[in-house]
């Protein structure tokens, strides 16, 4: 890799890491969607979940990378991609300032939606930014103790897709409850390749993530699991119309041809190939399920 001047733009935008964006845009356009087909899309505040999404994305990015560097996780054997404070390319105190310089615009973005949906956004915008700290730092940091796929769940299903669809309908459907659930299942695939590529180096680290608790097999089976309950839910979300069922079926196999391929890899950075096909996946149910459910 070129080298990456200390501070430099080059360092910021690496350190944002931009391709995990989708995993924040995905869940909002399945909320506008949501919304879209119930008569009631609203394109501002629909704007305003995209840019408050992206920008906590970028908050958690950034604070993950931080708190990882000062424990000590992100060591020189790390599988996955590299991280800019591990890396020397952006100091500790600059990447403090960058975290408070994402959260407050975020805020800020975010403060427009009370306009829309009340002052209970306040308690849903302020769960939002502590537990971006609560999942990598505190006197319990949850994703070293097994709580990073609830909190996946929560924070890229329900939080996002169902909030999304709140502040444009003010209400709450059954179809939103199983397009949370569809949502963050899919996005939580994601952090199950994570964990199960960095399987050995966690549990040297002390982070007992649910694959080091329960072992690879557990891992292997969780991460097909997850597809195959998505694309079942997708159908239900769809009525089984014929956009649906196409949908669910691609993204099952698509899946499953990811999975083939993590089983036959098992271990070692050749497992950062599944995670880009990982993303691939996710990014196609949340574009083709969204358009299911407007053709619905």
């Amino acid at each position: 890799m070129k080298e990456i001047k200390r501070n430099s733009w080059r360092a910021w935008l690496l350190a944002a890491r931009p391709k995990t964006l989708a995993g924040a845009a995905t869940p909002v356009l399945i909320g506008a969607a949501l919304a879209y087909a119930d008569g009631q899309f609203q394109w501002l505040p629909a704007l305003v979940c995209f840019l408050f999404a992206g920008l906590m994305q970028i908050a958690a990015n950034f604070i993950n990378d931080l708190f990882d560097c000062l424990k000590g996780t992100d060591r020189e054997d790390r599988l996955g991609p590299e991280r800019a404070c591990a890396q020397g390319w952006i100091s500790p105190g600059a990447m403090k300032l960058g975290i408070i310089f994402t959260i407050i615009p975020a805020c800020l973005i975010g403060s427009i939606l009370l306009f829309y949906a009340g002052w209970q956004l306040i308690l849903v915008g302020l769960l939002c930014v502590i537990f971006a700290f609560f999942y990598t730092t505190g006197p319990y940091p949850l994703s070293y103790n097994g709580w990073g796929d609830a909190l996946v769940i929560s924070f890229f299903g329900f939080v996002p897709v169902g909030g999304t669809y709140y502040v444009q309908t003010l209400n709450w459907t059954p179809d939103v409850t199983v397009a949370s659930l569809v949502c963050g299942l899919i996005v939580d695939t994601l952090l199950i390749i994570n964990n199960y590529r960095d399987r050995e180096a966690d549990a040297q680290s002390g982070k007992r993530t649910i694959i080091v608790r329960f072992g690879e097999p557990f891992g292997r089976y969780l991460y097909l699991a997850l597809g195959i309950i998505a694309a079942l839910l997708s159908l239900y979300l769809t009525g089984n119309s014929i956009p649906g069922i196409i949908t669910a079926i691609a993204y099952f196999l698509l899946h499953l041809s990811t999975w083939n391929k993590m089983v036959k890899i098992h271990s070692g950075k050749k497992l950062n190939s599944i995670l880009g096909e990982t993303s691939r996946n996710m990014l196609f149910m949340g574009i083709f399920l969204s358009l299911s459910l407007i053709l619905k």
